[in-house]
């Protein structure tokens, strides 16, 4: 398969050098720009900020909240993943003043 639709990463940047990192967000964006699925788990939040324009947190095989645009902040994030100020009906946040 040479054009892929969706793409399955693990935490792609894990332990790889700064410029390898930049060239892979590179491909990974451009791939995107190109109509593929990009679904991807990461432990680093700048990556997922920066990369992302949906974040899932999600805990014991659930849902908890869906962050998407300006509401994907590290504060969010880990907020989510706490469970702190998380509703039991998940939401698509569009701001983090709801936190």
């Amino acid at each position: 398969m040479t054009h892929p639709r969706i793409i399955l990463l693990n935490d792609p940047t894990r332990g790889i050098d700064v410029g390898t990192k930049q060239e892979i967000y590179r491909l990974m964006r451009e791939l995107a720009d190109q109509g593929a699925a990009i679904l991807f788990y990461s432990t680093d939040y700048d990556e997922l900020i920066g990369c992302c324009d949906r974040v899932v947190v999600m805990y014991d095989g659930r849902i908890i909240r869906e962050l998407a645009g300006e509401a994907i902040t590290e504060q969010a994030i880990v907020a989510s993943a706490l469970a702190i100020g998380v509703s039991d009906t998940p939401a698509a946040e569009t701001s983090d003043e709801s936190l």
